[in-house]
């Protein structure tokens, strides 16, 4: 192949998209990557130049053009600062597509390590953890029962003290250390919940991957929450992982066969909304439509497209529903963490706040630049270690700042950061989705802060 036939990323984007952006510069005081290193090519417009100019043919694609890409969280929070209305997103993720086509497979076969067929790997991490591993929410709950055991006996606590966590490799370290203490295992939802009270709507409720294995307890009490609030609630059980941790590393084909799982699994007249309580998985299911056009450009997918216009985040659907108020005080200070993919990929930053304010005895505290990501951004806190910590601490410091009691945060990837963080800061204050707080007031338990750190 000569060199003029080689594929150049980002040829399949629609070239008035990277013209929309005029590089005026507002979006660099929202960019967690220019703010923190001051570095032009580490800004949305920077970046934007750079990948044009591959397109172009003006710049090659070096290692350092390679960097520079891959330092982004693509948290949009330029998207929401643009007067301009670039979709930024819609630049970077197809372009990091066309980067991973790029880069030929490595390690053991896709089928040796149970992903689908088109699953890039560039190295052992994405191949047996990123893809084989956290998609999988039974995998990954039987790989975390010595997970808990070792939790239970101590011995992660001793293999930190004594140093030994050292000896794994990094990313295994990272992932270690980005574990929370986990709860009991708790059942499955079942598949139908009944609503309390007079039938208001009946839902679907998406339970994704790492959050079904990690955070399961927060799935209960959604569903608590919602049959309060009058709702029939269905767990399908043929939904799958939402496609955000394949997509958002290149791997664009199994990203849209899950995506066709879920929207088939969710193809019921019955249902008036799906709800999703992940921030992350919530922006993926409902950027659906225009992905799957993107990837498979010659297909239409009508579930696809029935499937996204039902999609509502928890906050959301709550807030559109009518929230009935609840009536168990709980006498907390709490600093609200806008999710990046809840406030910038959604446009959704009143509703969360409006619910908690609910709640009698609770106190909203505001935290300090609320536009910045915390640096977990999917598996970003894994892949770009260096940079998610500074940016970790960076919100930490925030957030201790307003010397609130709880911190609330309505996304998995956020609430497993800022736990890390604040654990390695020496601080004893948990983290919980805003709904717990409000199964709680309706439930009218007290919160136990011992039960969530």
């Amino acid at each position: 192949m000569t060199e003029t036939q080689k594929p150049v990323p980002g040829r399949s984007i629609p070239y008035e998209r990277f013209l929309d952006c005029v590089h005026c510069g507002l979006c660099t005081s929202a960019c967690p990557t220019y703010v923190e290193t001051g570095d032009e090519n580490n800004s949305p417009r920077g970046r934007i130049y750079l990948m044009r100019s591959v397109v172009d043919g003006r710049v090659d694609l070096t290692d350092r053009v390679r960097e520079h890409l891959d330092l982004c969280l693509d948290c949009r929070s330029c998207e929401t600062a643009c007067p301009s209305g670039v979709q930024y997103g819609r630049l970077l993720e197809p372009f990091r597509v066309d980067l991973q086509k790029l880069s030929p497979p490595t390690g053991p076969s896709s089928a040796a390590s149970g992903l689908p067929s088109g699953s890039p790997s560039p190295d052992w991490f994405h191949r047996w953890f990123l893809y084989g591993l956290f998609p999988h929410r039974k995998r990954l709950a039987r790989a975390l029962i010595p997970a808990r055991w070792m939790q239970r006996l101590g011995v992660d606590r001793f293999l930190q003290a004594t140093g030994l966590v050292r000896l794994l490799p990094e990313r295994l370290r990272r992932m270690q250390q980005q574990l929370p203490v986990l709860k009991p295992a708790l059942p499955n939802l079942p598949p139908r919940l009944p609503a309390i009270g007079p039938r208001r709507a009946t839902v679907g409720l998406f339970i994704g991957c790492v959050a079904d294995a990690m955070f399961r307890h927060v799935h209960w009490a959604t569903a608590r929450v919602l049959q309060q609030n009058g709702c029939d609630v269905v767990v399908p059980a043929a939904q799958d992982c939402c496609g955000a941790i394949h997509y958002h590393s290149g791997a664009a084909e199994p990203a849209v066969t899950l995506m066709q799982r879920n929207a088939a699994a969710f193809d019921d007249p019955e249902l008036d909304a799906i709800v999703v309580n992940v921030a992350g998985c919530g922006a993926m299911l409902k950027d659906s439509s225009h992905i799957f056009t993107e990837v498979r450009p010659d297909e239409q997918d009508e579930t696809i497209a029935r499937f996204v216009e039902k999609t509502k985040d928890i906050t959301e659907f709550l807030d559109e529903l009518g929230c009935i108020r609840p009536s168990g005080e709980l006498r907390l200070t709490v600093a609200y963490q806008d999710a990046c993919h809840l406030q910038h990929a959604q446009q959704i930053r009143d509703q969360p706040r409006r619910l908690l304010q609910q709640i009698p005895g609770l106190t909203l505290v505001p935290v300090a630049e609320p536009e910045l990501c915390c640096g977990a951004a999917g598996s970003y806190n894994l892949t770009q270690p260096e940079m998610a910590d500074r940016l970790g601490d960076r919100r930490v410091r925030h957030l201790m700042a307003t010397r609130a009691d709880v911190i609330a945060s309505a996304n998995a990837g956020c609430s497993l950061q800022l736990q890390a963080r604040l654990r390695h800061a020496g601080h004893a204050v948990p983290v919980v989705h805003p709904v717990e707080l409000l199964d709680l007031s309706y439930r009218e338990e007290p919160f136990d802060p011992t039960d969530r750190i």
